[in-house]
C-alpha cells in the first residue's frame, strides 16, 4: 500500500486576527492543504472562539477547505449554521454528543460536507468504534482541548496505532505539533497534522509546513 500524503491544516487560533485575511494567504501561498477552525464555547471548554459569522467570511478569503472543529456543547443545533457558514467539514466531540452520536453524524451528512469526529486524549476508541462506517476523518486530540500552545501528549500515540489498524478514513492529530512529534504521529499511523504555534509563529510559513511534512 502506498503511502499516505501527509496534509497540513494551520490552526487560526494561532493567527493574528487583527491581520486574519493577511495570515490565511500566508499559509495558503505557502502551500498548507485546509485551515482549521477552532470553535470553543466557553462551556465544553474553558474558552470562547469563532463562530458561524467569523466562517462565513473566512470563506469570502479563501479557496481553502475549511474544518470546523466544534468543541461544543450540543452540537447538533449547531451544525447547520457552520455548514450553511461554507465549513467543508465539521467534526464534532464524541464527549459532547451524550450517546446521540449516530444523529448527529447523519445531521452533518444532511448537508454533504466531511464528517469528524474527536476523542479528547482521556477518551477510549469504543466511544467511536460502532461509528467508523460514518466517519470520514478521526481527530484524536494530543493535548486537552481548550487551548494553544500546550505540549504534546505522547500517551495518544498508541491509540493512533490501535485505530489505524481499523480505520482506512483520514487520522488527524491536533497539539504541540512540531517536526519531532509530527513525525512519531505519522509513524503513528495519522496522515492530517493540525498546527497552530508552529507554523504561524514562524517568519517562513512555507518552510515550516515543508518541515512537518517530512
Amino acid at each position: 500500500m502506498a503511502p499516505r500524503k501527509v496534509k497540513i491544516a494551520p490552526s487560526l487560533l494561532a493567527a493574528d486576527f487583527t491581520r486574519l485575511a493577511a495570515e490565511i494567504e500566508k499559509v495558503e501561498k505557502a502551500g498548507c492543504d485546509s485551515l482549521h477552525l477552532d470553535v470553543m464555547d466557553g462551556h465544553f471548554v474553558p474558552n470562547i472562539t469563532i463562530g458561524p459569522f467569523i466562517v462565513k467570511a473566512i470563506r469570502k478569503i479563501t479557496r481553502l477547505p475549511l474544518d470546523a472543529h466544534l468543541m461544543i456543547e450540543n452540537p447538533d443545533r449547531y451544525v447547520s449554521s457552520f455548514a450553511e457558514a461554507g465549513a467543508d467539514h465539521i467534526t464534532v466531540h464524541a464527549e459532547a454528543c451524550r450517546g446521540n452520536l449516530s444523529g448527529v453524524l447523519r445531521a452533518i451528512r444532511s448537508y454533504k460536507v466531511g464528517c469528524g469526529v474527536s476523542l479528547k486524549p482521556a477518551t477510549g476508541l469504543s466511544e467511536i468504534l460502532p461509528f467508523l462506517s460514518e466517519i470520514d476523518m478521526v481527530l484524536l486530540m494530543t493535548v486537552n482541548p481548550g487551548f494553544g500552545g500546550q505540549s504534546f501528549m505522547p500517551e495518544v500515540l498508541p491509540k493512533i496505532t490501535e485505530l489505524r489498524k481499523v480505520f482506512q478514513g483520514d487520522i488527524e492529530v491536533d497539539g504541540g505539533i512540531n517536526p519531532e512529534t509530527s513525525r512519531q504521529t505519522v509513524a503513528a499511523g495519522a496522515n492530517v497534522l493540525v498546527a497552530g504555534t508552529y507554523i504561524f509563529g514562524k517568519p517562513d510559513a512555507r518552510k515550516a509546513i515543508e518541515e512537518l511534512r517530512g
